[in-house]
């Protein structure tokens, strides 16, 4: 894992809560978006901790960069203090797959770490709604009709159905138990739903379920 911090000190507790868990490890640190890119080109971590707020080049821009740059790119976990930071809806627009606050227990950020680097999306449903209605695009603000929100409209009904309920938060066992279906089932329709939105992770459909207006925020 790499820590991308300016402050020192955040970076310091950061490492000592991870360094701290036997199958976790903390292999470079960066203190702004211009050290973190070569950096993790260079040690190919599992995981990047992302500062939103650095100077010279922001998490934003060194999400895109990783995210755009790499043929596998680390999965990035934004840390920040506020969050309903429009940076934060910036970053998971850019390809990060959730966010963290700062403020987060030891444990929590463990586990935030751990779901992260297994592949899995950290997603806070009303926080991310929150951003959604301030910072999407118009369109995430009333509805629109299926054939003018793009790969969205080639979803069948029963992809609409998971992706709505991925929007609430739910894991796949609980979509499976909501719809009445198997969690195998369910991942075969959250696949297809990630390929029809040429998504990277759960975090990046659902960010494009609210813009195209499928799923409204509030």
């Amino acid at each position: 894992m790499v820590i991308a911090d300016d402050e020192r000190l955040v970076r310091t507790g950061l490492r000592v809560v991870i360094d701290a868990e036997p199958d976790l490890a903390v292999v470079g640190e960066a203190a702004d978006g211009a050290e973190v890119v070569p950096l993790v080109r260079e040690l190919r971590p599992h995981v990047v901790l992302m500062d939103v707020r650095m100077p010279g080049i922001d998490g934003i821009r060194a999400t895109e960069q990783l995210v755009a740059g790499m043929a596998d790119p680390p999965r990035i976990l934004v840390v920040t203090t506020f969050e309903h930071d429009d940076h934060v809806y910036d970053a998971l627009r850019a390809g990060a797959a959730g966010f963290l606050l700062k403020r987060a227990r030891a444990e929590e950020m463990v586990q935030a770490v751990r779901l992260i680097a297994r592949g899995d999306s950290l997603l806070f449903p009303a926080a991310v709604r929150e951003l959604a209605l301030r910072y999407a695009a118009p369109a995430a603000r009333a509805p629109r009709p299926v054939t003018e929100r793009g790969p969205i409209g080639r979803l069948t009904e029963r992809e609409g159905q998971v992706l709505r309920l991925m929007a609430t938060g739910l894991s796949n066992g609980e979509i499976a138990a909501k719809l009445v279906l198997s969690q195998e089932t369910v991942k075969t329709h959250v696949g297809g739903v990630l390929a029809k939105l040429g998504a990277r992770d759960r975090t990046q459909a659902v960010i494009a379920a609210y813009e195209s207006g499928f799923v409204l925020p509030g």
